[in-house]
């Protein structure tokens, strides 16, 4: 605060040399500067800003002579940074065992032995790769499967296929034939926005907006769990139209991860639905995911296994063994989990898919059994087997 000083004690101040100026007075001491002094002072405390301002100047001076040039060193620095990005494109290539995409005007989506290059790098174990075929007469895939199985894995895999493919990459697939895709629309995880009002099913219901308004023919859409957020049957609605509108309307390339069944009845002929599923394999007390994507709905989805994975109390566990028992005797759906008890006690409610009718009981129902003779019985009864 003081800057530089010469201090001398009270004992001996009258002994100071004259050219010494008094600067401060204390209790038992006196300061003193010189002119010596005093100009060492200036010279240390103002170095800095002297150093700053030296600095500042040889700053500007660099850019005056830099934008004469400025063009060409932008179009250096931009080829640089390309051929940067192109180098470690293909160092990964070579180093992952990725191949080169082929992007055709033909509309569809081909990709052979896919993987996922984050997954694949942190596991130990090797990938399990999986295929995925998308064009005109199949544009949507069901995906249904054990929590856990890699449903969303395989959907975001190929999500990243398609992306790298348009940035310029080799893809982690033995083979990708894309064709044109204007976006990738998601409605993926669980997220909410509290501090604007918007709960987690909100938000949920804002995204899946935003891609039934704006998916189109050329989209690659990935849809993962929708419904989930709310009742049983006013998700499993909702899924349902969504499913729908996005196949019918949007025609949208479209993966839809759902645990719920009744979903699957949407893969009907012309419909250009397809059910795929990952499995699951019970192994005494352990439960294997296979990870491989087959045809066809999956028949559980294991997800008490998968919480007795995660580590819940065996009690727990066994109780809702007891408790998805009971439900399923009453004729409810496997996901119950917003359903009052209400709703369980009243009576069997309708399914959202209307059953097909049966053949063989409308046959049934046709018959009136005392207009027969027993030879007319008798071959009826085989006119029903047959239909059976």
């Amino acid at each position: 605060m003081h800057g530089y000083y010469i201090e001398i004690s009270k004992g001996q101040s009258e002994r100071a040399p004259t050219h010494y100026t008094r600067r401060q007075t204390l209790t038992g001491a006196e300061r003193y500067i010189t002119e010596e002094l005093k100009a060492f002072e200036d010279k240390v405390l103002s170095a800095r800003e002297r150093s700053l301002a030296r600095e500042k100047g040889l700053y500007e001076d660099l850019l005056d002579a830099l934008n004469g040039r400025l063009e060409a060193l932008k179009r250096c620095a931009g080829a640089l940074s390309e051929l940067d990005v192109l180098a470690a494109f293909a160092e990964r290539a070579l180093a992952l065992d990725w191949s080169r995409p082929e992007l055709t005007d033909a509309p569809g989506l081909r990709i052979e032995r896919g993987r996922h290059p984050v997954v694949e790098a942190v596991r130990d174990e090797p990938f399990e790769p999986n295929d995925l075929v998308l064009d005109e007469d199949r544009r949507m895939l069901v995906i249904t499967g054990p929590n856990m199985g890699g449903k969303s894995t395989y959907m975001r895999q190929n999500a990243l296929i398609v992306l790298l493919a348009h940035i310029g990459s080799f893809v982690p697939a033995s083979r990708a034939v894309i064709g044109p895709t204007d976006r990738i629309l998601t409605r993926i995880g669980a997220g909410d926005d509290l501090a604007r009002g918007q709960s987690t099913f909100m938000v949920e219901m804002a995204e899946t907006s935003y891609i039934l308004h704006h998916a189109t023919s050329q989209s690659l859409v990935l849809m993962d769990e929708i419904g989930r957020g709310t009742s049983t049957y006013d998700g499993l609605a909702l899924a349902e139209a969504c499913a729908r509108h996005l196949a019918q309307h949007n025609r949208a390339y479209t993966l839809f991860a759902t645990h719920y069944f009744e979903l699957t009845a949407l893969a009907e002929p012309g419909s250009g639905i397809a059910n795929v599923h990952l499995d699951a394999i019970e192994h005494g007390d352990k439960l294997v995911f296979m990870h491989a994507v087959k045809d066809g709905p999956a028949n559980r989805s294991f997800g008490l296994q998968v919480a007795a994975l995660a580590g819940l109390p065996r009690v727990v566990v066994e109780q809702a063994r007891r408790t998805l028992a009971e439900l399923e005797q009453r004729g409810a759906p496997h996901a119950v989990a917003a359903m009052s008890p209400e709703v369980l006690d009243s009576p069997q409610q309708f399914g959202l898919f209307a059953p097909q009718p049966s053949p063989a009981l409308e046959a049934l129902a046709a018959i009136d059994p005392d207009e027969l003779t027993p030879k007319q019985a008798l071959e009826a009864l085989y006119r029903l087997k047959l239909l059976r």
